[in-house]
């Protein structure tokens, strides 16, 4: 495996952020993690995705896409979020934002507190526990999942931790129009908007789901 110092991977990873109007001062961190997570990889298995310059974009990039559309939320809550994606990017680009971390994996959230703490992720907490049963009830301005269940799904497991006016930033592919069509009562799509990935030929989307107006 390539190390994560490999000139050539920075400058893939500065263009990406370049392309999301980022600040390149975020690439030390963001590859302090990739190294980390290629590290622990080996051994425990936490994505199947292996090749650094395929992480810089499916990873790193994929999730702070979404990053616009996290500005001035002040609590996220990162449903089932495996090796840390986007939870982790997301609190890196974003110190404002305070980030929790869920993940019933035990593995996985044992490398979650190892990236917390060599990161110095003051704004990032693990929650080890299925969204479900996380006992925080309104606790976060928005939820989020990448990849994860459909749209009906993540509000079952999750909506129970939304406050007032709480939103689910669901990560998407193409665009889920069946998923949307299948929101269950009291729930709307408040906006979709498509993701340009650096990197990734591929369609994704962001899906803001809120409470209905009643």
């Amino acid at each position: 495996m390539n190390d994560a110092s490999d000139p050539a991977l920075r400058a893939e990873l500065d263009a990406g952020l370049a392309a999301l109007g980022l600040d390149a001062a975020l690439a030390p961190p963001l590859l302090a993690y990739l190294a980390l997570l290629a590290r622990w990889n080996r051994t425990y298995n936490l994505t199947a995705i292996r090749e650094p310059r395929a992480m810089v974009s499916l990873h790193l990039l994929d999730s702070l896409a979404m990053q616009p559309f996290a500005r001035g939320v002040g609590s996220l809550a990162d449903l089932g979020t495996g090796a840390g994606l986007p939870g982790i990017p997301l609190a890196i680009a974003l110190p404002s934002l305070q980030v929790t971390l869920v993940e019933s994996n035990g593995k996985k959230a044992r490398f979650l507190r190892e990236a917390v703490r060599t990161l110095g992720l003051g704004n990032a907490r693990v929650a080890e526990s299925r969204a479900e049963a996380l006992d925080q009830p309104g606790a976060f301005d928005a939820i989020t999942a990448r990849a994860m269940a459909t749209l009906a799904d993540l509000l079952a497991a999750g909506a129970h931790l939304l406050r007032p006016g709480g939103q689910l930033l669901a990560m998407k592919g193409a665009r889920p129009d069946a998923e949307i069509a299948a929101l269950p009562a009291g729930w709307h799509m408040a906006a979709v908007h498509p993701l340009a990935v650096p990197g990734l030929d591929a369609e994704r989307h962001l899906v803001v789901v809120e409470r209905a107006p009643t």
